[in-house]
């Protein structure tokens, strides 16, 4: 049997405050656990069409971003289409493109992902007076837990993550408490 290729991808931009949300939840997924070597978590940063090339031959494709306008309080970490993600999605001027778009432009050349599934995080703050690299408190708070989104989502699709084993810190335990309530709740529907 064949493996599937998976792509999990964090967007946003360091420098702009919240915006920043979905490459930490990358990285921390990259840093604290394994994946199977089919599972590929990369920081695409603000790349917008430079993303198409990373797309061709996914079957799976998670995204980690920073969105706003959802009504909910910063932090806030949601499941959403890249349909419903367009609207709330965080564009800095008209040069930035939505997800939806490069997912059109992927349709269009033949790349685009069998299926993509997006985990937002609701931000507070995306334009300091300076570029200031950090997350406001309560999306630096919601981290965790969007870390836990995402892994739900990829064993929703029979990906297994594994901790790398080493320090059982706050941030892991925080994570593991997430997921059981997501799997709870799964349960429950």
């Amino acid at each position: 049997m064949s493996q599937r290729r998976v792509l999990v991808i964090g967007v946003g931009n360091s420098l702009m405050r919240d915006e920043g949300v979905g490459p930490l939840i990358a990285e921390e997924i990259r840093s604290r656990f394994t994946l199977p070597d089919d599972v590929e978590v990369i920081d695409a940063g603000t790349m917008g069409l430079g993303m198409l090339h990373l797309f061709r031959g996914v079957e799976y494709m998670l995204v980690v971003d920073a969105i706003d306008g959802t009504g909910y309080a910063p932090g806030t970490v949601v499941r959403i289409s890249p349909e419903d993600f367009a609207p709330n999605q965080v564009l800095h001027s008209l040069h930035d493109i939505r997800l939806i778009d490069v997912l059109n432009a992927a349709s269009l050349i033949g790349a685009q992902p069998k299926l993509t599934e997006c985990v937002g995080v609701q931000i507070l703050d995306i334009a300091p007076e300076e570029f200031h690299v950090g997350l406001t408190p309560d999306v630096e708070r919601a981290v965790p837990r969007a870390v836990a989104a995402a892994l739900t989502l990829l064993e929703e699709q029979g990906i297994e993550a594994s901790e790398i084993p080493g320090e059982d810190d706050e941030f892991l335990r925080t994570v593991r408490a997430a997921r059981e309530e997501m799997r709870a709740r799964r349960e429950q529907e």
